[in-house]
């Protein structure tokens, strides 16, 4: 008996199909295109400088993802969070995951009220919750417009800056501790992922500067991302569910 019209090509249409589903199931994923956007976190080549060399966090993170993946750096040391919808405009079109370093700055920006003299405790917390609240708007306002992408975006929180001033490093830790409350609400608010680099970078070996990573924590900074964007988390299918990323493993 003959076989019925389109029979030879039925074995190869199976085969198609099944590649497919393996490939929706997370089996075979496609190649990655992680872009980095924020500040010089991200951006810590400068730190670099004079201190031996070493790759930077991007160097770091092409090192560190699976074979055929890219990543992209359009952060910029100095930015601010009102800065990071900007850089979109250069997002390579087949940029799949967005990470987000951003904040630092503009709690640098503001330091300089804290050496305000406060009637009391009570006029001092007020203070840091009003810097907070104008952060907080201008930190909604660039996730909104990351989201907008609807591309999966880690964010990272604000890691405690080594200043060498004893007194200057522990008020630098209470006002950020503000900062990075609006940080992780807005985050988990949208359902994304969360890279802690309080965690993250947690010794003074991981700084070349007192707000800039060294090759050490730049690499751990890259491992964290690496892990978020070539894992599960941060393609599952389905309603966004917050994730956070706190190891450094890995670190060169």
């Amino acid at each position: 008996m003959a076989d019925p019209p389109g029979a030879a090509a039925m074995p190869r249409r199976r085969a198609a199909l099944g590649a497919a589903a393996l490939s929706s199931l997370g089996a075979a994923p496609a190649a990655g295109h992680v872009v980095l956007l924020g500040d010089s976190v991200f951006d810590n080549a400068g730190y670099l400088a004079g201190r031996g060399g070493g790759p930077d966090v991007v160097g770091h993170l092409r090192a560190r993802l699976p074979p055929g993946w890219k990543a992209t750096l359009l952060a910029k040391g100095g930015s601010v969070s009102a800065d990071v919808p900007g850089q979109l405009a250069r997002l390579p079109p087949d940029a799949t995951h967005l990470a987000i370093s951003a904040g630092g700055n503009d709690a640098g920006r503001r330091e300089g009220e804290l050496a305000e003299p406060a009637r009391s405790v009570a006029d001092g917390l007020a203070r840091i919750a009003a810097i907070r609240a104008r952060f907080a708007e201008d930190y909604r306002a660039m996730l909104d417009a990351v989201s907008a992408r609807r591309l999966p975006v880690a964010a990272c929180t604000i890691y405690d800056p080594r200043f060498a001033d004893p007194e200057r490093r522990r008020v630098a830790v209470v006002a950020l501790a503000a900062f990075n409350d609006a940080v992780t609400r807005e985050a988990f608010a949208r359902g994304l992922a969360l890279i802690d680099l309080h965690l993250v970078c947690g010794s003074d070996e991981d700084f070349a500067a007192p707000t800039g990573p060294s090759v050490r924590g730049g690499g751990k900074i890259a491992a964290a991302i690496a892990g978020w964007a070539a894992g599960d988390g941060a393609t599952r299918r389905g309603r966004p569910r917050p994730e956070v990323f706190a190891g450094g493993e890995g670190e060169g």
